[in-house]
C-alpha cells in the first residue's frame, strides 16, 4: 500500500475536530498526524510536521485562516491547504485562492465528497464545493488586467494551452487526454508555468488566467 496521506486539522471548534479526525481515520490511506485550536499554533504545527494536507478553517481566535494561510506555505511549501468553512462570502474564497489555497470547501459537504476533495487535492487537483464554482468565477468576472508582455510572452505555445485548461479546472489527467500528452509531461508544464509567473500553485495560475483572459485563448 502506498503512504498514507499525512493530515493537520486546525480548526477552533473541539466538536467539529474530534468528529472530522474519526471520520478521516477511518480511511485506510489517512493519518491525522495533528491538529490545532487556532491559525497561529496551526502554522507552528505544520512547520513542525511537514503534512501533506491542512484542513484550515477560516474564523478562528488569535490568527485567523485567511492570516495564516501564507504563513503555513511558507513553512510548508509542500503542503496542499484546503480551506474548509461555513463562509459562502465570495471575497473570502478569492483571497484565499490568490492566497495559494488548493481548495475551498463549506462544512455542509458530505463526507464522500471531503475525502475525495483530499486525495484530488494532494494529488495536485484543486477542488471547490459545487455552490462556490459560480461565485469564484462571478468574483473573476471582470475587465482583464494590465500584463507585462513578457511574462506571457515567456510560455510556450503548449505551455499557454495548459494554462487554458488550467483556468477551466481541469486535472493533470484531463490535460493530458485534451493535449494528447502523457500525464507526466503535464506535470512538467505545469511546474514550467508557474515558475515563469512566479505564482506558488495551478489555482494562483488559474486565476491568474482567467484575470488575463488565457482561458478564452
Amino acid at each position: 500500500m502506498s503512504q498514507a496521506i499525512r493530515i493537520l486539522l486546525v480548526d477552533d471548534h473541539t466538536l467539529f475536530r474530534s468528529g472530522l479526525r474519526a471520520l478521516l481515520q477511518r480511511q485506510v490511506d489517512f493519518v491525522v498526524v495533528g491538529e490545532a485550536a487556532d491559525g497561529l499554533e496551526g502554522v507552528k504545527q505544520a512547520e513542525r510536521l511537514q503534512p501533506d494536507i491542512v484542513l484550515l478553517d477560516l474564523d478562528m481566535p488569535v490568527m485567523n485562516g485567511r492570516e495564516a494561510l501564507p504563513q503555513i506555505l511558507d513553512g510548508c511549501s509542500q503542503c496542499a491547504v484546503l480551506m474548509l468553512t461555513v463562509s459562502e462570502d465570495g471575497d473570502d474564497l478569492a483571497e484565499c485562492m490568490r492566497g495559494g489555497a488548493r481548495g475551498y470547501l463549506l462544512k455542509n459537504i458530505d463526507a464522500d465528497f471531503l475525502l475525495d476533495s483530499i486525495r484530488r487535492a494532494v494529488d495536485g487537483d484543486s477542488v471547490l464545493s459545487p455552490e462556490m464554482t459560480a461565485k469564484l468565477l462571478a468574483r473573476l468576472r471582470q475587465p482583464a488586467q494590465p500584463v507585462k508582455l513578457n511574462e506571457l510572452d515567456a510560455l510556450t505555445p503548449r505551455e499557454r494551452e495548459t494554462l487554458g485548461w488550467l483556468a477551466r479546472g481541469a486535472s493533470n489527467k484531463e490535460i493530458a487526454r485534451a493535449l494528447a500528452l502523457a500525464e507526466s509531461t503535464v506535470k512538467v508544464h505545469v511546474q514550467s508555468i508557474l515558475r515563469k509567473l512566479s505564482l506558488n500553485s495551478r489555482v494562483q495560475a488559474a486565476v491568474y488566467a482567467v484575470e488575463h483572459g488565457v482561458d478564452k485563448a
